[in-house]
């Protein structure tokens, strides 16, 4: 019945076969610690036909999967303005160029001692110094590094690479056996069709796609607007594709030419779900194309390769880097990062086959060493970060908590901290304050404030910074696991001290108050409860009503709370059951306050009759 049921409708098995692949290989490796593609991999040679055999042409999948490819430079595209585009030209120009020079040199030679002709080495060096666009662009996407200085760096050597694909197509049917003066004057013909289809599009993108966008807009069919946003991707990457250039790049161009519209967070929004799956399924397909008959029967070789190039490539990008005044670790990083071939490479080697410069198992050959470089990526940047040590930080104007003795411990000074901390300080309260963060520690210090470095999680740490001596020990840390784990040691260490507490979220309120804490806040409550009686307000809702809506909000909150925290009901914090405190005015500041904090409670009034804020929030 099930395989008559396939024979007429839709054969579902190799959808769900690579959706689950994903599904379970991805969240398991993530658990482990290892990369996310590095599952896609493991998964798609599972699946593939090495593995139990589901799929046994994953070229198709591949040739399809690439469209994740595409989208991910439609995205990159729609956040580089062609003003932002222009200012990374030197890094295109200059370190891009470089780069591609300096490694295509360097690995020719590498084919050479291999054994291979000069032009059939050209072919495999040049094909390994394209990058693969989709592992970088999901490891510095997933880092959150795209936008960041070094991130634009990588991102400016990849799109030159994305260029150079053109000419060395072209010079690779020029070096083919049997190139001639017809084959000449093709070429010539493919670079005019290959300017033309640009210049195309960009006419298209300037002035076409907004009021296309804009008609799709007042129709208010949301599908349509989905529709549209597939149609400029795919319709670009065509445009590239007929004129003989890479899809991918004509999908980058779309975007750049879209990145200045007032629809490109809805383009966006739309392209986002397809671009996560197809780029998942671009790794799946490459780990199935892992043809382990070739590896077994040329071991030798593709071991060989893979090892002497990615580190002869690793090496040329870090001395370019390091030439261009990049410092060690992030020439070390880029080298790594950038060392395995791409994608890129499958097209180049295709071409070199059609064309007869190689034949179809050198060319199996050069893929499998490409593949193995991209499985291996991972692997040399999980390696990176365990045998490269952390930067070691100053520690110049650092104090260590010791023998300390104020009425008040504030542990954590970020933002929370900082306010809080500055009505004690105008009050005169002697204030012990520890972090340890050590650049807000010395950022604090430019503004009279006196913080000691320490681990507030330490018991040790509690006993030194004065903590059996304060009254009142206020937990202003970000991180809600660490929060509870130092309120936890004060209540079982110190009982007689106040505890009060910032918690991040309600789940972290329900724990503190748990863990016996004698106040805790959300940190963002009042302000959202602000931000509501404000648009109450704009609203032109009247005074009187407001009121009586957000005290029903508070409530409902306090309710709810006490509903949600096991083992009875919560009574201590009067704030979220609405019976707030009359605020105190500040008084003026008396003698005896924390020496080392009462240019702190000056800086404070400076501030607040400038407007500024005392220290970095």
């Amino acid at each position: 019945m099930a395989a008559e049921a396939a024979h007429h409708g839709v054969d579902l098995v190799p959808v769900v076969a690579l959706l689950a692949a994903g599904v379970v290989a991805v969240p398991l490796f993530k658990r482990f610690g290892l990369d996310s593609v590095l599952g896609y991999l493991a998964a798609g040679l599972a699946i593939g036909p090495f593995g139990i055999g589901l799929f046994s042409d994953p070229e198709t999948i591949i040739s399809v999967a690439e469209l994740g490819v595409v989208m991910f430079l439609f995205v990159i595209g729609l956040e580089m303005q062609p003003s932002r585009l222009w200012s990374l030209r030197g890094e295109i120009l200059g370190l891009g160029v470089l780069q591609v020079a300096t490694c295509g040199l360097l690995l020719t030679g590498v084919g050479i001692l291999l054994g291979y002709d000069p032009a059939v080495a050209f072919v495999f060096g040049v094909g390994f110094v394209l990058t693969s666009t989709a592992i970088v662009f999901q490891v510095l996407n997933e880092r959150g590094e795209m936008s960041t200085p070094k991130g634009q760096r990588i991102v400016s050597i990849l799109l030159l690479e994305d260029l150079a694909i053109v000419p060395l197509l072209a010079f690779v049917a020029f070096i083919a056996p049997g190139s001639g003066e017809a084959e000449a004057g093709s070429r010539w013909v493919s670079i005019a069709i290959a300017l033309g289809s640009i210049a195309g599009l960009v006419l298209v993108g300037r002035f076409l796609l907004n009021p296309l966008f804009r008609v799709l807009a007042q129709a208010g069919a949301r599908e349509v607007m989905t529709a549209a946003a597939l149609l400029v991707v795919l319709g670009s990457a065509l445009a590239m594709q007929l004129g003989g250039l890479s899809m991918a790049m004509g999908a980058f161009l779309a975007g750049v030419l879209l990145s200045e519209s007032t629809f490109r967070h809805q383009l966006e929004a739309d392209i986002e779900p397809f671009r996560g799956i197809l780029l998942g399924l671009f790794f799946l397909g490459v780990g199935m194309a892992l043809d382990l008959g070739v590896i077994a029967q040329n071991w030798g070789l593709i071991a060989t390769a893979v090892l002497a190039f990615m580190i002869v490539k690793a090496i040329g990008i870090y001395v370019v880097a390091r030439l261009l005044k990049t410092s060690h670790s992030e020439a070390l990083e880029r080298a790594v990062i950038m060392a395995q071939g791409g994608e890129f490479a499958f097209v180049l080697y295709a071409t070199a086959a059609n064309v007869g410069l190689i034949d179809a198992t050198v060319n199996a050959i050069f893929t499998s060493t490409v593949i193995v470089s991209m499985v291996l990526t991972p692997f040399a940047m999980m390696a990176l970060k365990r045998l490269t040590p952390e930067p070691e930080q100053s520690m110049d104007g650092v104090e260590v908590a010791h023998d300390m003795r104020g009425s008040v411990l504030v542990i954590g000074f970020g933002r929370f901290g900082q306010i809080v901390s500055q009505p004690l300080l105008l009050r005169g309260e002697e204030v012990s304050i520890i972090d340890d963060d050590v650049e807000m520690i010395q950022a604090a210090a430019e503004f009279g404030f006196k913080v000691y470095y320490g681990d507030g999680t330490r018991l040790d740490i509690l006993h030194a910074a004065g903590a059996d001596h304060a009254k009142a020990i206020l937990v202003c840390v970000e991180k809600p696991e660490a929060a509870l784990r130092i309120v936890e040691h004060i209540k079982a260490e110190f009982p007689l001290a106040t505890v009060m507490a910032r918690a991040f979220d309600r789940g972290a309120a329900i724990e503190l108050i748990k863990a016996g804490v004698d106040y805790q806040i959300r940190e963002t409550l009042h302000s959202a409860f602000a931000f509501g009686r404000a648009t109450l307000e704009t609203l032109g809702v009247p005074d009187e009503e407001a009121d009586e809506l957000m005290d029903e909000v508070r409530r409902r909150d306090a309710e709810r709370l006490e509903i949600q925290v096991v083992g009875g009901i919560y009574a201590g914090n009067q704030l979220l059951k609405g019976n707030q405190p009359t605020p105190t005015p500040l008084a003026t500041p008396k003698r005896g306050g924390s020496a080392g904090n009462e240019e702190a409670a000056e800086a404070i009034r400076r501030a607040a009759a400038s407007g500024e804020e005392a220290a970095p929030g």
